[in-house]
């Protein structure tokens, strides 16, 4: 017989019933039944039930465990009786009724429990982690994680993308968030950086003359916690086409995608085609660029029925400037005044003046309210025709410069779409966003800069491109780039482009933007000198796996499924870093603290 285990905790059934086991596992919960002790048996397979009377010579030492002890446990499998089966356990038609009990690993009292699934603070959940990630539902996720990414992996695959590595130490890179620096020992004052993402070397793995590139990359970056972004380091599943068009890049992602949210969301629908959403109508339509399309909300510009109107505050920002406006935020079943004033109130919380609105009730003429009021009732009809509104609506307003407030407008929509439960969370609505602008105008610096990625193509003829001029500033801030991000149920997945790869694309786009090619060629010259030596056209993205598992693990927090994340301080409580390292180390790499004074 094997030392420790003939089965897992999670093998035995009815079959089994007659033959000796041999289990081993944690403790998971302990019962006393009027003398009979019954134990539940975990291991990463399941659960079993053991039972122990005073007759077995087992009993004594099964008096002595406690919670999360790991033991061994030999003995006969039987029915349970009737009436005491258990039909939520793969092994609930069955126990093992002990015979010897062997202690493999005693527990020190617990920190935190691991049997239920009741909240901790997060700062002893990550010291414990190992504990943590014993309770059912994290081990759940974390196993999920696993499967995902051998779907991902496979489903590329099939789609005749190879697997490559690319370096973790490699240049510092001047844009994007702040690198992790390691120094180097050998060229004292010299640093290595952890890589924020693979991009330069995919694209270089294109200019090399491979075709399609993948790999589930980890990427580093110093930048702040988020619910939706792990401090310090993160996966994503990075990826890059040679001869491609933005089509062929949504051709190869989106089946890869919609695969992994249909195999593994729950029967939830997914988006089987996933549309094709400006930048522009995203913000007019629902104030951000990564809508939820769950929310069946869309804003409209009603400006048109404000101006000249009796309610002067808007009336009069429309007559103030010209590139002002009014958005409607259509309430469906919003139709009542307490529901009206908890949102001007939560718009009040969130640093507005307020939130104006119309609701519309039976036998009321033109709609209710202060604003109403103001307006009329034929333009407040004219207002609830337009959204398509009826009795029992409601719908509020914000204006002035849409730039200004569109942010306040989309947290607006997701929460009267949250409140008055219009939200179908039963699915996966996944979106691309396209046509983002290749350039903006910075009011500080009063020079026009890049809005997004400056390595991407900008959606224009090569020649015409190249023939701008500094005057042409209408056509430079009008122009997209082909740049896209995959969106689902409101959380960026990711970001990607076609890249630019041609040189005099490259120096004109950054000159454009006011840096000089000296700049270009400092800070970007490896990649410069390999798209002069002959680069094909190309373009990716890289899907983040961490909000994947996320969303289909139906987590709200990366820190769920992640194994061992760090706190919002980008501290690991575990293993105690970042630390302090010795004066030998230091010297080793001829580097000297300079600290910040304390107090």
């Amino acid at each position: 017989m094997h030392r420790y285990r003939t089965h897992t905790c999670g093998t035995l059934r009815a079959s089994d019933v007659g033959a000796t086991a041999r289990l081993s596992g944690w403790c998971h919960r302990i019962r006393d039944h009027g003398g009979v002790l019954f134990i539940d048996l975990r291991d990463h397979y399941g659960l079993t039930q053991v039972v122990i009377d005073p007759d077995s010579a087992a009993f004594p030492v099964a008096e002595k465990v406690r919670s999360e002890w790991v033991i061994r446990v030999d003995g006969l499998v039987r029915n349970r009786p009737a009436g005491t089966e258990n039909p939520d356990l793969p092994t609930g038609q069955v126990e093992v009724y002990a015979r010897e009990i062997e202690v493999l690993g005693p527990a020190a009292e617990l920190p935190m429990p691991v049997f239920g699934d009741q909240e901790y603070p997060e700062d002893i959940r990550l010291r414990y982690r190992f504990l943590d990630l014993r309770r059912e539902r994290l081990h759940k996720n974390i196993m999920l994680r696993g499967q995902i990414i051998d779907s991902l992996r496979r489903r590329m695959k099939e789609q005749g993308f190879f697997e490559f590595q690319t370096p973790i130490l490699t240049a510092s890179s001047p844009e994007g968030a702040r690198d992790f620096l390691v120094p180097s020992r050998i060229h004292p004052g010299k640093f290595y950086a952890l890589p924020q993402a693979p991009q330069q070397f995919k694209q270089l793995i294109m200019v090399s003359g491979f075709d399609r590139y993948f790999q589930i990359a980890p990427c580093f970056r110093d930048e702040d916690a988020r619910a939706d972004r792990s401090p310090g380091e993160f996966y994503q599943l990075d990826l890059e086409m040679s001869f491609v068009t933005q089509q062929d890049v949504f051709d190869a992602v989106e089946p890869v995608l919609r695969g992994v949210f249909e195999e593994f969301g729950g029967g939830k629908r997914v988006t089987p085609k996933f549309p094709l959403i400006s930048f522009a109508d995203a913000m007019r339509k629902y104030g951000s660029d990564k809508p939820d399309l769950r929310n069946p909300i869309e804003m409209a510009d009603v400006a048109e029925h404000f101006r000249g109107s009796g309610f002067k505050v808007f009336a009069n920002i429309l007559a103030s400037d010209p590139a002002a406006q009014v958005w409607a935020i259509p309430a469906p079943t919003g139709g009542n005044r307490a529901f009206c004033d908890r949102m001007n109130d939560w718009a009040k919380g969130e640093g507005q003046p307020g939130l104006g609105y119309i609701f519309w009730r039976e036998n009321e003429e033109g709609g209710a309210g202060p604003l109403a009021k103001n307006i009329g009732p034929e333009r407040a009809t004219a207002i609830r025709d337009k959204l398509g509104l009826r009795v029992g609506d409601a719908v509020f307003f914000v204006a002035g410069k849409p730039k200004d407030f569109a942010k306040f407008a989309g947290l607006a929509r997701t929460k009267v779409g949250e409140d008055l439960n219009l939200v179908d969370k039963d699915q996966f609505a996944l979106c691309w966003i396209v046509d983002f602008p290749m350039y903006e105008w910075n009011e500080e610096e009063k020079k026009i800069d890049f809005s997004h990625n400056p390595f991407s193509m900008p959606n224009m003829p090569v020649d015409e491109f190249l023939a701008l001029e500094a005057g042409d500033s209408d056509k430079i801030l009008g122009m997209k780039a082909i740049q896209y991000d995959i969106v689902c149920n409101g959380i960026e997945l990711s970001s990607g482009a076609i890249r630019n790869h041609r040189p005099d694309v490259m120096k004109k786009a950054f000159a454009i933007a006011g840096y000089g090619e000296e700049v270009l060629e400092q800070k970007f010259g490896g990649m410069l000198r390999a798209l002069s030596l002959g680069a094909p056209p190309h373009g990716g993205i890289a899907p983040g796996v961490d909000r994947i598992v996320m969303l289909l693990a139906g987590e709200e927090n990366l820190r769920e499924v992640v194994l061992f994340p760090m706190n919002q301080r980008a501290e690991d409580l575990l293993m105690g870093a970042p630390s302090e390292v010795t004066p030998k180390q230091l010297r080793e790499l001829h580097i000297r603290l300079n600290l910040p004074q304390k107090g």
